[in-house]
């Protein structure tokens, strides 16, 4: 196997003690068509600002939103994973963009919440300034020699973020290699930058890109699809695929959705992406626990993680 080279990566230019404000260009709907989730394309323009050139796709950049908690503090930071190539949103290196959805939740006292941060984000125009800080994260990234490897992409929700910037990566290299795309959500309204991934399936060979619906279709035997049941509906590309030496597997989404890739890797014996140890590695797949996920059921050098 070809030796995975990390690029080096510069961390926190910015701080939130001395965050740079920059300009939304661009803030747009990312869904398929309607949906009662309401995600959006958000793109920074970081030109003149010491951030310009130094973030990577598979970082993230912080938000500072305005305004103060109930305690009468500042609101805290938050991480918004790059969507745009390293070079640029568009091939301009003073864009950058990112996948922000709305958190919007009923509480038991019948009282909305609202998301303090993609709120905002969500609702700002283009003109508007923000203030931003980063990059964050040196290992969710793409090899320096990318090229060298296939890659099989897991995706729930706005974990889709840095796949989009990646595979537009990979593919302005000309990549040659294999990428598969599993992304999994609730209805098919829900589907983030199909514009981009479903007319790439089709005219590039080598791209695989296979969304999992959990709420509607369901697998032959009745249950839902989730993103882990994807490495057996779709074995006859995976199998052969996660077999070769130079596959790499990325993670990304809600914590937890991991768990249950993990369980399916195990007991399909594919264990060179995960790191098994004692005493989760004397237990069969369908054994391990939460706390074996937790402790002792680990990624391999082969496998990245984003989960939050």
């Amino acid at each position: 196997m070809s030796e995975i080279k990390l690029p080096e990566v510069e961390l926190n230019i910015r701080t939130p003690k001395d965050p740079v404000e920059v300009p939304i260009v661009e803030n747009k709907i990312c869904t398929k068509e309607s949906s009662p989730n309401f995600v959006r394309h958000v793109t920074f323009d970081v030109g003149g600002t010491d951030l310009e050139g130094h973030i990577r796709v598979g970082q993230s950049v912080g938000i500072l939103p305005p305004g103060k908690n109930d305690s009468g503090r500042d609101y805290k930071l938050r991480l918004y994973s790059v969507a745009s190539p390293t070079k640029g949103e568009g091939g301009n290196s003073n864009l950058v963009s990112t996948t922000v959805k709305r958190t919007i939740e009923e509480l038991q006292d019948n009282q909305l919440y609202l998301g303090v941060c993609s709120n905002y984000l969500a609702d700002l125009e283009p003109g508007d300034k923000v203030k931003m800080t980063g990059p964050s994260g040196r290992r969710f990234l793409l090899p320096e020699n990318a090229g060298d490897f296939n890659y099989v992409f897991f995706a729930t929700g706005t974990g889709i973020a840095p796949y989009r910037g990646m595979i537009q990566e990979l593919m302005d290299s000309g990549h040659a290699n294999e990428i598969v795309l599993v992304f999994g959500c609730p209805y098919r309204t829900d589907l983030l930058y199909a514009d981009y991934f479903e007319p790439l399936d089709e005219e590039v060979g080598n791209f695989h890109y296979l969304p999992h619906i959990s709420r509607e279709a369901r697998r032959d035997d009745g249950s839902k699809k989730y993103v882990q049941t994807c490495l057996w509906d779709e074995s006859e590309l995976l199998d052969p695929l996660l077999d070769q030496e130079n596959t790499l597997m990325y993670i990304c989404g809600l914590k937890g959705m991991e768990y249950g890739i993990y369980e399916a890797l195990g007991k399909k014996g594919l264990d060179q992406y995960l790191d098994i140890r004692e005493p989760a590695a004397e237990k069969a797949p369908d054994e391990w626990n939460d706390k074996d996920f937790k402790r002792y059921v680990k990624p391999s050098d082969r496998t990245f993680v984003e989960v939050y």
